[in-house]
C-alpha cells in the first residue's frame, strides 16, 4: 500500500470520526439532559409571568368597568328632582309641603310690594321672588350648611373605619359604630347605609346612594373607593386611610384659600357697595340733585345701564375671587 492511500484512508477515518463525535457528544455529555432540564425549570415562570400579566390587564379591566358605571350613574343623576333637593337639604318637608310654603311667601312678599310701592308690577315680581326665588334659595342655603358640616366630620368616620378593620372588626360593624356616635349629618347618612344593607342592598350600592343624598367630592371618593375595592380587592384600610388624609389636606388648602383670599373678598365689597353707598348718601344731603336719574329718560336710561355694568361687574369679581378646589 502506497503512502497515498495510506494518507486518504487516514483522512476519511477522521471525518467519520468527526461527524460522530459531533452528532454524540451532546447525549454523552449530558448537555441535552441539563438543556432540557432549564426549560422544563424556566417553563413554569414564564406560565406564571403570563399569568400574572393576564391578572393585571384583567384588574385594570375590572377598574375601568367600575369608574365607567359610577360615571354613567352620575350623568344620570344630573336632574335633581324636588324629593332629592329637599333630602339634600336635611328637611323633612313633602312636596306638597314645599308648595304650599312657597305660595305662602309668595302672596307675602307680593301684598307687602304692592302696598309700599303701589304698583302691579312690583307686586307680581314679589310673587315671583317669594314662589320662586326665596325657597329656592333657602333649599341651596340648607344644603351647602349641611355639606360643609358633613365635609368637617366624614374624614373622622373614616377614621373610624380604619382603626376598627385593624383591630378585627368587620365593615358593618364600623359604621354601625359611626351611626351611632357620630356627630350630625354624618350620623344620619351612615344610619342610612346601614338600612340600605338590611334591605339587601350591597354596599358598594349603598355607597353610591351616599353621594345621591350628600353630592360632594368627599361621598363621591368614598363610593369610587368602596366600588373598586368590592370588585377588585386590595387592603381597605390603607385605601380609606389615604383617602381621609386627602380629605384632610384639601380642607387644609380651602382653609389656607379662604384665609388668603379674604383681603381681595373685602375689596371687592367695599367697591361693589360704594356706588350705591355714594348714591344714598347724596340723595340724603341734596334730594333734587339725583331725582334726574329716575324722574328724566335719560337719567333712567344712565340709572338701568349703570345697574347692568355694576352687575357685570360684580359677577367678575365673584369669579375671580372663588376658587374650586
Amino acid at each position: 500500500m502506497n503512502t497515498s492511500t495510506l494518507a486518504v484512508a487516514l483522512l476519511a477515518m477522521f471525518a467519520v470520526g468527526g461527524v460522530v463525535y459531533a452528532l454524540l457528544y451532546p447525549t454523552l455529555s449530558g448537555e441535552k439532559r441539563a438543556e432540557k432540564r432549564r426549560k422544563e425549570f424556566a417553563g413554569p415562570s414564564a406560565v406564571r409571568g403570563i399569568d400574572r400579566e393576564a391578572q393585571a390587564r384583567n384588574k385594570r379591566g375590572q377598574i375601568a368597568q367600575s369608574l365607567k358605571e359610577i360615571e354613567n350613574r352620575e350623568n344620570a343623576r344630573n336632574k335633581v328632582s324636588l324629593e332629592q333637593r329637599i333630602a339634600q337639604a336635611g328637611l323633612s318637608w313633602t312636596p306638597k309641603k314645599y308648595y304650599v310654603i312657597s305660595a305662602t311667601i309668595a302672596i307675602i312678599v307680593g301684598l307687602v310690594l304692592w302696598i309700599l310701592s303701589a304698583s302691579w308690577i312690583l307686586g307680581f315680581a314679589g310673587l315671583f321672588i317669594g314662589g320662586f326665588g326665596m325657597p329656592a334659595w333657602f333649599l341651596k342655603r340648607c344644603k351647602d350648611r349641611r355639606l360643609k358640616a358633613f365635609g368637617v366630620e366624614f374624614p373622622n368616620a373614616l377614621d373610624v373605619v380604619v382603626r376598627g378593620i385593624k383591630a378585627g372588626l368587620p365593615v358593618n360593624d364600623c359604621l354601625r359604630i359611626i351611626a351611632s356616635e357620630a356627630q350630625e349629618p354624618v350620623k344620619t347618612e351612615f344610619r342610612l347605609m346601614i338600612e340600605s344593607q338590611a334591605l339587601g342592598l350591597p354596599l358598594a350600592e349603598a355607597a353610591i346612594k351616599l353621594y345621591e343624598r350628600m353630592p360632594c367630592a368627599e361621598a363621591n371618593f368614598f363610593g369610587i373607593v368602596i366600588a373598586i375595592q368590592q370588585k377588585t380587592g386590595g387592603n381597605l384600610s390603607e385605601t380609606l386611610g389615604n383617602l381621609s388624609r386627602v380629605l384632610r389636606e384639601r380642607r387644609k388648602m380651602r382653609d389656607k384659600i379662604r384665609a388668603v383670599s379674604t383681603e381681595a373678598k373685602t375689596s371687592a365689597a367695599i367697591i361693589g357697595a360704594l356706588p350705591p353707598t355714594v348714591g344714598v348718601l347724596v340723595w340724603i344731603t341734596t334730594p333734587k340733585y339725583i331725582e334726574l336719574l329716575w324722574l328724566t329718560q335719560a337719567g333712567k336710561f344712565a340709572l338701568v345701564a349703570s345697574g347692568i355694568w355694576m352687575l357685570i361687574g360684580v359677577l367678575v369679581m365673584r369669579k375671580m375671587i372663588n376658587f374650586d378646589i
